[in-house]
């Protein structure tokens, strides 16, 4: 077996264990691995063990990978930005992408707007909260998030999941817990009358802290390290 098998196991019973800890079934948490800067065979290598989609960090990359993993395997995994992404990439990051994890402001949505009409696709994306207000992260302010859904309500080519965030690091992981129980209290002030469908996703948690997020009900977890290991140079 090798080393990533094993840890892809060893997450898969961390992941079983949180859930189940916290009264949910382990099959309402995606295991989402995060593959930036890894090349197109540990993909490959992951999906053989079961894992059908991946995020990326950036489209300059994913652009390279992407085409690389399908060619080789022939099988449609599902891909998840979860970075950053600029304007001017907006086309790429449709073309590419079968969700985008981080939309924060209304300029992006209406870039990703165009950019799905006019590839006829309904774009799914999550929106990027900057949980700990954070002056020098991306992410939209928690005061600005009711704003920002309702004008992305009205754009007919977006469909929002739900909400992600990537909090502050802390020490310990159950420092964390203030900051993901939060966010689940913002999604469900968002859905409390809500007419459009039910923000179902929350997105939090990553390789130091994912069993907190699962007790907070996180139903994405975006791991890196724990699967891939430690992260190559660029």
């Amino acid at each position: 077996m090798s080393q990533l098998i094993r840890r892809i196991e060893q997450v898969r019973e961390r992941v079983t264990r949180a859930a189940h800890a916290a009264g949910r079934a382990p099959e309402a948490v995606r295991l989402l691995p995060i593959s930036k800067t890894f090349p197109a065979e540990a993909v490959l290598e992951a999906a053989r063990a079961g894992l059908d989609a991946f995020g990326e960090n950036r489209v300059q990359e994913a652009a390279r990978k992407i085409p690389q993993v399908r060619a080789a395997d022939g099988a449609e995994l599902e891909w998840h930005l979860v970075g950053p992404l600029q304007r001017n990439k907006a086309r790429t990051a449709v073309e590419l992408f079968h969700v985008i994890q981080s939309v924060d402001r209304i300029e992006l949505a209406l870039a990703l707007e165009r950019a799905a009409a006019a590839l006829g696709k309904c774009q799914r994306i999550l929106l990027n909260v900057n949980i700990d207000e954070e002056p020098q992260k991306s992410g939209v302010l928690p005061a600005d998030l009711t704003e920002l859904l309702a004008r992305i309500d009205a754009l007919p080519h977006l469909e929002p999941l739900g909400l992600m965030s990537i909090p502050r690091r802390r020490t310990h992981a159950e420092e964390l817990r203030p900051c993901f129980a939060r966010l689940r209290g913002l999604q469900e002030e968002l859905n409390r009358g809500r007419s459009k469908a039910r923000l179902s996703e929350l997105s939090m948690g990553m390789s130091a802290d994912f069993e907190v997020a699962i007790q907070e009900g996180a139903t994405c977890v975006r791991i890196g390290t724990a699967i891939f290991g430690a992260r190559r140079s660029k």
